[in-house]
């Protein structure tokens, strides 16, 4: 089954901002949120925030957040950037 992720305009602008690297690993957490939906084990510091939101460490600095309903199958991403500043 895949999900269907809206990335927030938010996001998409401060992605700009974020290092190559760190654009590279979001990229490859959006694929993996495709394919395998929220709840992604795999990703260094996954853990889940309350009322289907979730988020995990990109790299040491930078965090994504997102959130997904339950019996839902479509995934917004509302944060990637800093963890300092991350809104959890």
């Amino acid at each position: 089954m895949n999900y269907e992720i809206k990335v927030n305009k938010k996001v998409e602008r401060s992605l700009r901002k974020l290092p190559s690297d760190i654009q590279k690993l979001f990229f490859l957490l959006v694929a993996d949120l495709r394919v395998d939906g929220p709840v992604q084990k795999s990703w260094r510091n996954f853990s889940p925030l309350g009322q289907d939101r979730y988020h995990c460490h990109l790299n040491y600095r930078y965090v994504a957040c997102w959130t997904c309903r339950k019996n839902e199958i479509t995934i917004e991403v509302y944060y990637a950037g800093s963890r300092e500043k991350a809104p959890y």
